[in-house]
Formats: C-alpha cells, sequence, structure tokens
C-alpha cells in the first residue's frame, strides 16, 4: 500500500465551520480511518497546515490535536511546494483576496460558500482559476446529507411523478446575546462586514433546488431584520444592520414553485433545522437532515375541512418512514473525499467555481428582489 502525502493549507481553521467540520470531523477523520484508498492500493494522506490570524488561538487548535505544522502567514504558507490545496473557511470579505493569492500560488482551491461578495468578483475568479489550469471546489454540504440523499433515491425513482411543488423552513432562535451567548458570531448580523442570511443561505438554496429539481429561473424575496440591536462577543450592544430573515419564492424550469423560509429569529416547532416537503402528482416527501418521510397516492388520505370540530386525525402518523439502507457519513467529509480524487486522480468533481458563482448570482438577485420589490429572472450562468 502507498501513501500519497498531499498538503493541505486551511485558512479560518479556528473558526467554527472551518474547526469543526473541516479539519476536525473531515481532515483529520480520514486520517484515523488510515487515509482515503482509491482503489490501487494508494492512501491520500491529509497534512492539514493550519493558518489564522489569531496565534494563540491557532497554537491551541494545533496543540490539541497534536499538530505542529502551523502559521499566521499566508504567503509564506502558499509558497510551499508540498501544499497543494488551499482550503478558505474564513470570513467572506477577507476570502476573495485570499482566494487569488492562491491562484497566483498555482494551488488547486476548495473553498466554503459563498465564493466571493458579489457575483461579478465570483465570475473573475472562475476566469482566473480556469486560466491558471488548477482544480476547484466549493463546499455544498446540504446535498451529502442523509435525509436529502434520501430525497434525491425517491426522485431518481419517479416516485413523485410530476413534481409540483417544494416548501423549506430553516432556522432558529439566535439569541441576542445579551442574557445567553449568541450561537452565531456578530459578524454574520453586520452588513458591512458580509453578514446576512441572504448571502449565507440562498447559495445553499441555489445548488440544492437545481441539483435535486430543476435550475431557478427567477426569483421573489422579502428581507428582513427581524431584531435590529445585538450583543457582540466582547458584551458590547451593536446595531444589526444585515437582514436575519428572508422568505424567497423561486420559480423553477418545468413549472416548478419552490417557497423556502429562512431566519435566525424563528423558534423551531419541527422535527429537524431544516424541512423540506415536496409534492408531486404520485406521491409526497419530507425531507429533513436525516429523515424523510413519504407518502403515496394510493395511500393519501381524503380529509374534510371542518372548523366546527376538532381533529382527530393523526396526520403526521399517516406518513411512512423511509429506512436508511445504507450508512451515511459527515456530509463534509464526503465532499473532501470526492475533491481529493479528484485532485490527485482527475475523477469528476461539479461542485467548482462556476457552481458557486451560481450561488452567489441568486443571493444578490435575491437582494435586489427584496430591494427593489419585485421578482427578479435569473439569467444563465455558464462558461
Amino acid at each position: 500500500m502507498t501513501r500519497r502525502s498531499i498538503g493541505i493549507i486551511v485558512n479560518g481553521v479556528t473558526g467554527r465551520m472551518g474547526y469543526r467540520q473541516h479539519l476536525v470531523r473531515s481532515l483529520l477523520a480520514l486520517r484515523e480511518q488510515g487515509g482515503l484508498e482509491l482503489g490501487d492500493g494508494t492512501r491520500i494522506w491529509p497534512e492539514p497546515i493550519l493558518v489564522g490570524r489569531d496565534e494563540t488561538r491557532l497554537r491551541a487548535v494545533a496543540e490539541r490535536h497534536g499538530l505542529t505544522d502551523w502559521t499566521t502567514d499566508l504567503a509564506a504558507a502558499l509558497a510551499r511546494d508540498d501544499a497543494e490545496i488551499y482550503f478558505d473557511a474564513q470570513v467572506t470579505q477577507q476570502r476573495e483576496k485570499a482566494i487569488r493569492q492562491a491562484i497566483d500560488a498555482g494551488k488547486h482551491i476548495y473553498t466554503e460558500k459563498p465564493l466571493a461578495e458579489s457575483s461579478a468578483a465570483a465570475w473573475e475568479l472562475v476566469r482566473a482559476a480556469d486560466a491558471a489550469g488548477i482544480r476547484t471546489g466549493v463546499v455544498q454540504d446540504k446535498l451529502f446529507l442523509p435525509g436529502l440523499r434520501k430525497l434525491k433515491r425517491l426522485i431518481d425513482g419517479g416516485f413523485f411523478g410530476r413534481i409540483l411543488s417544494v416548501r423549506g423552513e430553516f432556522g432558529y432562535w439566535v439569541f441576542e446575546g445579551d442574557w445567553q451567548p449568541a450561537q452565531r458570531p456578530s459578524w454574520n448580523y453586520r452588513a458591512e462586514d458580509g453578514g446576512g442570511i441572504v448571502m449565507d443561505m440562498f447559495p445553499h438554496w441555489q445548488y440544492v433546488l437545481e441539483e435535486l429539481f430543476a435550475p431557478v429561473r427567477a426569483v421573489t424575496c422579502v428581507a428582513a431584520t427581524h431584531v435590529p440591536q445585538r450583543v457582540d462577543e466582547a458584551g458590547r450592544p451593536y446595531p444589526a444592520t444585515a437582514d436575519d430573515a428572508a422568505y424567497g419564492i423561486f420559480e423553477l424550469d418545468g413549472g416548478i414553485v419552490a417557497a423556502l423560509n429562512s431566519s435566525w429569529a424563528t423558534r423551531v416547532h419541527r422535527d429537524e433545522l431544516v424541512e423540506f416537503h415536496v409534492d408531486g402528482t404520485e406521491g409526497s416527501a419530507v425531507a429533513g437532515l436525516r429523515r424523510c418521510r413519504v407518502q403515496h397516492r394510493a395511500v393519501t388520505p381524503k380529509p374534510v375541512w371542518n372548523p366546527d370540530l376538532p381533529a382527530t386525525e393523526d396526520f403526521r402518523a399517516q406518513w411512512t418512514e423511509m429506512p436508511d439502507n445504507e450508512e451515511f457519513d459527515n456530509g463534509f467529509k464526503v465532499q473532501w473525499e470526492a475533491f481529493l480524487r479528484h485532485v490527485v486522480t482527475g475523477s469528476p468533481f461539479t461542485w467548482d467555481f462556476l457552481a458557486g458563482a451560481r450561488g452567489v448570482q441568486l443571493a444578490e438577485l435575491g437582494l435586489r428582489s427584496a430591494r427593489e420589490g419585485r421578482r427578479v429572472e435569473v439569467p444563465e450562468l455558464s462558461r
């Protein structure tokens, strides 16, 4: 068996996503399982090179996991010949500059979304990466959730017949930070720092809708800042200038209509933090992070509207739980594996910078719709 070491610059590793999902649950998890097997006796062995701006926090992360390769000097890390991949999990405002540096250094690049703060900037990154001949990828983790993989199984099997509509609910109450600490960093609520739920969630909705159902052709969005003041990590009150909720209607090819609500100012009364309800002529399904329940046309009950009597039916009990039928690994890790194979072997990887640019485009058009109070068409974005 041959070990193929691959140096990976992990920038933003002290942040929540960079640390928990990408370092611990993906790259270090791959090392714990002995590397990523390619099928020809070769195992890819990730060698993380940790990069961040806070030396104290960076050193603490490295020591916690027995890692010794870390630096606050991104340029020095990019200059290393043994570093083949650059990964970015920084705040959005820092991302474009760092990715351009990585392109200039000739590194393959994998990044969290959004790819950039505007579709014009994202498109420039697509062009620059293409010109440099490097391999690129953007995190699209929702596609690898067990619940959505089960939903994809239903779609591929023709369960729904003709799909009519999709209704999605995402969100939870993020504490204001005064009497309980917030679960999200304060920059998420400042527009001047690149915050806002539209730019955070619409890139997700773009790839979920396109990959599972059909491309988005138009968007109508209402964005709101429901909580106007919050308290930051240092206990200082600050005005929330970014949207913390977005209510979107997405028109897809084939006449499918998707209505997706995203909110950091809602209390959860559903089984999972995100759920998609899909209706078709032959059946319906409700898919979440892990679960997926179905109701086929042949067993659909016949409800009758009568507000004068209390409901006696247990509507939830009329749905059937889909079996797992396989073991589901961490979604971030699964996509990391696909990208590493792509870099080493050239195997297909469709979630590149262009896919990321489409997500930024939809977020940008969603914000335009909210600002102008109208329906906005989504032009096709392709090479």
